[in-house]
């Protein structure tokens, strides 16, 4: 495979192709771009820093409708920062990477009760936000305040690297390093926010990750990719994604109208979120082995359970993540420092993990068991 080297020198290299590129782009851009956001041309900073940390490893489809339900309920940035933190996670509720959801609040409060309600204006203090890291402060600035920083997302590395052939791994040091670079080269300094929304929007519906639209591309006649069909294997990337699997018991451990439940604080997955009594074994889930365990006597000293569910799954994006939910009818309250007992009808305004949720949306806790009892004495 041809490729570019990774040397900072050699961007010059590029510059023949740099006019064609930029100009087919705004082209494409102001005659065919008919990709709709909400957040698009807005310049409200706080509007912008929401949907950038909303879409923070989230498709656009899915991240639109939180948007949309975030600003009705919190139109202004004092308002956020004056919410309920349980308030904010259940509306997050959902969406994934709940660290977000934690810097979201960080941050709103920072601005509004420290800097009075004003954003920062250059990105080096939007840079200096929490939650907030390279790409985020490249989009804040160029959106909000038409300041000259490129934005390199998954889009826009796709893009560069089909374009002009670059094999170096866009996920290495240098890579990262490399495509900044070229990117900011690029960058078209009359109208920043313009050019970047318009690589973005390119890389999103044309140059797609996979069945680009090759036919209708304007970029076509001068993409290295496309001449040299390297189309399916740029961009490069060097580290394969490791996924580790994570098995969980969850026991619905209820005393008269009320369940335990805690909310997880760990730096884990699901962190902020709330949860039923759980153990997490390596071992297949077996409940019948489990409630017969010294592990779950100890839990449940005295109880006798109702029911238990199927296996319920969840991907994540480095993990995959099994549960099996076990309904148990506590005979005396029990005694926990972890776990607190949480009314039912106050259930549905907690966070839970969205394979929680997943459970309680088909589980009904006043119904006859479905499966075999066990007792526990």
């Amino acid at each position: 495979m041809n490729c570019l080297s990774d040397s900072f020198a050699n961007l010059m290299l590029i510059s023949d192709k740099q006019h064609f590129f930029s100009e087919q782009l705004v082209q494409w851009n102001r005659l065919h771009n008919k990709r709709m956001m909400p957040w698009k041309n807005e310049k409200d900073p706080y509007k912008v820093w929401l949907s950038e940390i909303i879409l923070q490893q989230t498709r656009v489809d899915q991240g639109l409708e939180y948007y949309k339900r975030f600003i009705k309920k919190y139109p202004v940035i004092g308002r956020l920062a004056a919410a309920d933190d349980n308030e904010v996670f259940k509306l997050w509720e959902g969406l994934g990477y709940y660290s977000r959801c934690k810097n979201l609040l960080v941050t709103a409060r920072y601005i509004a009760f420290e800097q009075k309600g004003k954003f920062p204006g250059t990105h080096g203090e939007i840079l200096k936000l929490k939650g907030v890291g390279p790409y985020t402060a490249a989009a804040i600035a160029s959106f909000a305040f038409g300041l000259p920083y490129a934005v390199v997302d998954g889009n826009v590395v796709r893009v560069l690297s089909r374009f002009f052939g670059i094999s170096i791994p866009a996920d290495s040091n240098k890579g990262k390093k490399y495509f900044a670079a070229l990117a900011q080269k690029l960058l078209g300094k009359n109208d920043p926010a313009l050019y970047n929304q318009a690589i973005m929007d390119f890389g999103a519906t044309i140059c797609k990750p996979k069945l680009p639209l090759c036919l209708q591309c304007p970029l076509q006649k001068e993409c290295t990719a496309f001449k040299k069909n390297m189309i399916a294997v740029l961009p490069v990337k060097e580290k394969a994604l490791q996924r580790k699997k994570r098995s969980f018991f969850f026991i619905i451990a209820e005393y008269g109208d009320k369940i335990y439940a805690k909310k997880r604080t760990e730096k884990d997955i699901w962190q902020n979120l709330w949860e039923f009594i759980s153990v997490e074994v390596q071992e297949p889930l077996n409940a019948e082995d489990f409630i017969r365990s010294n592990e779950y006597k100890k839990i449940i000293p005295a109880g006798k359970v109702k029911a238990i569910s199927g296996v319920f799954r969840q991907q994540l994006t480095h993990r995959d993540v099994e549960a099996v939910f076990i309904q148990v009818k506590l005979k005396k309250v029990l005694k926990s420092r972890e776990y607190m007992a949480v009314q039912k009808a106050e259930l549905g305004k907690l966070a839970f993990p969205r394979l929680i949720n997943h459970f309680l949306e088909q589980g009904n806790f006043t119904a006859e068991p479905e499966l075999k009892e066990f007792s526990q004495r």
